[in-house]
């Protein structure tokens, strides 16, 4: 691989990773802490929102998240032709 494919390649992966943590981050600290009063104004099956949030939620969506990266990298490995 040229050096100018793998900065490329670099620079998508730090890109998903930047999106892939944001997203975590708003989840997990800005739901389950900041927001959580007014989030628990809103109950789904009996349960306050943010309590979903700090309690399970984040944790939910962590696990989503690790699988939406192993797709995305499966498929930046495959357009730079480094694929296992």
């Amino acid at each position: 691989m040229s050096k100018e494919n793998m900065r490329a390649y670099w620079k998508e992966n730090l890109k998903y990773l930047a999106i892939l943590l944001s997203i975590w981050f708003l989840v997990s600290y800005v739901f389950g802490i900041f927001l959580v009063d007014q989030l628990n104004t809103i109950k789904i099956a009996g349960f306050k929102l943010g309590f979903w949030f700090a309690q399970q939620g984040s944790i939910y969506v962590f696990i989503v998240l690790i699988f939406v990266y192993v797709k995305l990298m499966n498929k930046l490995d495959k357009k730079y032709g480094v694929e296992e």
